[in-house]
């Protein structure tokens, strides 16, 4: 499968810029002003902020149509705004450092796009998947840095339809795996339902899914 190939099948299993696409401009500017509080202030932004984008009546329903969409995730008790593909402040296996803030990417092909995405400088903390070994990367923009333990690394996409949020399903089957080797026995010869992808691979198809979000 060709990036192209993929970014198209992710699209039509979670087809965020078309739903942002079917927003009102004042909800598409809150959810773009969410994706960039999470980025260079490490949370997402606060009532207050979000009052230039909505009057203060609708905040919340706005933010429920983002969460209804799938756009925005919220905490436990649906009240406050947790993430936005690619990230979140909710603990996941994939800490992303960016902006001198802590936070984490839902998935190990989120993690990878954050960089190219904002073209900005970032330091990812992840384990394999398979052998749980420590997996740390340095990115700027489109550019990986290093990569340890090497740049033999795959990001694995199990394909499965989101249920509920996708952060809380469909992102558990993104994963890094150590190397080649790992990749291919955890894909088990079902090339069907799992695709394979290297480093460099990853960061185009992460950048080329979600940079059409911020425009």
């Amino acid at each position: 499968m060709d990036i192209m190939q993929a970014v198209g099948r992710l699209n039509s299993q979670l087809p965020l810029k078309t739903r942002q696409d079917q927003l009102g401009k004042e909800l598409k500017a809150v959810h773009q002003a969410i994706l960039f509080s999470l980025i260079h202030e490490g949370r997402p932004p606060s009532r207050e902020e979000l009052l230039q984008f909505l009057d203060e009546e609708i905040i919340e329903a706005g933010i429920h149509q983002l969460a209804e969409a799938d756009l925005v995730v919220l905490d436990a008790a649906a009240k406050k705004v947790v993430g936005a593909y690619p990230v979140t402040i909710e603990q996941t296996p994939h800490r992303v450092i960016v902006n001198g803030h802590s936070i984490f990417a839902m998935c190990a092909l989120d993690a990878v796009s954050v960089a190219p995405m904002f073209n900005t400088k970032v330091q990812i903390e992840s384990a394999c998947h398979m052998t749980h070994t420590a997996v740390s990367l340095k990115m700027r923009g489109n550019e990986i840095i290093s990569a340890q333990p090497s740049l033999d690394i795959r990001v694995g996409v199990r394909w499965r339809m989101p249920t509920g949020a996708a952060a809380h399903s469909m992102c558990l089957e993104m994963a890094f795996l150590l190397s080649d080797q790992v990749a291919l026995e955890w894909q088990t010869d079902d090339t069907e339902s799992v695709s394979l992808f290297t480093l460099p691979e990853a960061v185009e198809f992460g950048r080329e899914f979600f940079s059409p979000l911020l425009k």
